[in-house]
C-alpha cells in the first residue's frame, strides 16, 4: 500500500507490511465494520447477490494469479470451479463426509486437473494456451455429464455447509463463512504477490525467456500458477455448490468463464484490488439490469412482450465495451489516480 507524502518506512519489517500508518489501520478496521455488518441492514435478497460476490471473487483471485501475475491465459476457468463443486457435493453427499473434508479435497482435485491442463503453458502460450484451456472447460463438463456418481445431466444435490454441529442454513451464517473465506483467500493472494513466488510469476509474465536466463524455472512456476489458481477456484465451486443447496453443469457454461475473464480485466489485472472491484461491478451490473431495467422495459411496453429479457445481454455487453474503452487499465488504476488527486492519505504515523 502505498504512503502519503513526506512519510517513509524506518525498516525492513515497516516497509513490507501491508498496513503501515494510522490512516491505513483506521480505513482497514471501518471497512472491516461495513463487510461483518452487512447482514444487520441488507435483505434476503441482496444477501444472497453479496454471498454471490464472495464466492465470485474467491475464484477471480485465482484466476488473477494466473493471468494477472504470471500471464498464463485460461479461458476454462468455470470448468474447474465445477471440478471442486462436484468434488465437495459427491463427498458431502454419497459418501457424507464432513464440509471441511469436502472443501480442501475440492480445493486439491481442482488444483491436480489444473495441473494436466496446464501442462501445455510450457510449449505454448497466448491464444494457443487459451483454445487448451477451453478445450479442458468441454471435457470437464463432459465428464461430469456422463459420470453416474455426479448425477449426470440432472445434477446434484447438496448439504449445508457444517462445522463442528453448527450449520450454516441460514442466508447471514452463509454469507460470514464466504466472506471469511474470501478475506483469507485475498490475503494469501496479496502476500503471494510479494514474495519471491510472485515476483517470478511476474517476469514470467512480462518475458518468460528472459526470467528462464535468469534461472527461473518456467515449468515449476507455470504448474504452480495453475495449481494455485484452480485450487481457489476450486474453493470458490465448493461453497457454491453448498450455498445453493443443488448443482448441475449449466452453472458452469463457457460463458462464465469468459465472464470471469471480463471481471479481471474490468478490475485491473495484477492488483490485489482489481478482483474485487471487478467481481463488485459485474455482479452489481448483473442485478440492476435484471432487477431494475428488465421490469421498467416490460412496464413501458416500448418492446415487444418478453423482448425485454432479451436486451439485458445486449446492454450488458454494451456496458462492458464501453467500460473497457473508457478505462482501459482497470478499476484499480482509477482508484489510484483518484487517491493521488485527492489526497486520501492525510495522516502520518
Amino acid at each position: 500500500m502505498s504512503l502519503p507524502s513526506g512519510v517513509r518506512s524506518y525498516g525492513y519489517a515497516t516497509d513490507m507490511a501491508m498496513l503501515r500508518t494510522k490512516t491505513h489501520w483506521m480505513l482497514f478496521f471501518v471497512l472491516l465494520a461495513v463487510v461483518f455488518t452487512l447482514p444487520l441492514y441488507l435483505g434476503r435478497y441482496w444477501l444472497g447477490v453479496a454471498n454471490l460476490i464472495g464466492i465470485t471473487l474467491i475464484a477471480a483471485t485465482g484466476l488473477n494469479l494466473l493471468i494477472g501475475y504470471c500471464g498464463q491465459l485460461s479461458i476454462g476457468h468455470a470448468g474447474f470451479i465445477a471440478v471442486g463443486a462436484y468434488t465437495s457435493a459427491v463427498l458431502t453427499n454419497r459418501f457424507e463426509m464432513p464440509f471441511l473434508v469436502g472443501l480442501v479435497s475440492a480445493g486439491i482435485m481442482a488444483g491436480v486437473v489444473g495441473l494436466i491442463f496446464g501442462i501445455p503453458s510450457v510449449r505454448v502460450k497466448g491464444f494457443y494456451l487459451a483454445i487448451t484451456t477451453i478445450a479442458a472447460q468441454f471435457i470437464i463438463i463432459w465428464v461430469i455429464n456422463h459420470w453416474g456418481i455426479t448425477g449426470g445431466f440432472t445434477g446434484i444435490t447438496v448439504p449445508y455447509a457444517s462445522i463442528g454441529g453448527f450449520e450454516f442454513s441460514s442466508r447471514s451464517s452463509q454469507y460470514y463463512l464466504i466472506i471469511t473465506i474470501a478475506a483469507l483467500c485475498i490475503f494469501f493472494a496479496k502476500n503471494i504477490a510479494r514474495t519471491r513466488l510472485g515476483r517470478a510469476f511476474v517476469a514470467i509474465r512480462d518475458n518468460d525467456l528472459a526470467a528462464e536466463v535468469m534461472g527461473i524455472n518456467l515449468f515449476f512456476y507455470k504448474m504452480l500458477a495453475f495449481f494455485i489458481g484452480c485450487f481457489m477456484a476450486g474453493i470458490a465451486g465448493a461453497l457454491l455448490a453448498h450455498w445453493t443447496g443443488s448443482i448441475t453443469t449449466e452453472n458452469f457454461t463457457l460463458s462464465e468463464s469468459i465472464l470471469y475473464i471480463g471481471m479481471i480485466i474490468i478490475g485491473g489485472l495484477g492488483t490485489t484490488l482489481g478482483p474485487i472491484l471487478g467481481v463488485i461491478f459485474i455482479r452489481l451490473l448483473q442485478q440492476t439490469l435484471m432487477v431494475m431495467v428488465v421490469p421498467f422495459l416490460e412496464s413501458t411496453k416500448i418492446l415487444p412482450a418478453g423482448f425485454a429479457t432479451g436486451v439485458t445481454p445486449m446492454l450488458f455487453g454494451l456496458a462492458i465495451v464501453l467500460f473497457l474503452i473508457l478505462e482501459p487499465r482497470g478499476l484499480a488504476h482509477r482508484w489510484s489516480l483518484f487517491k493521488s488527486a485527492y489526497r486520501l492519505w492525510p495522516f502520518s504515523y
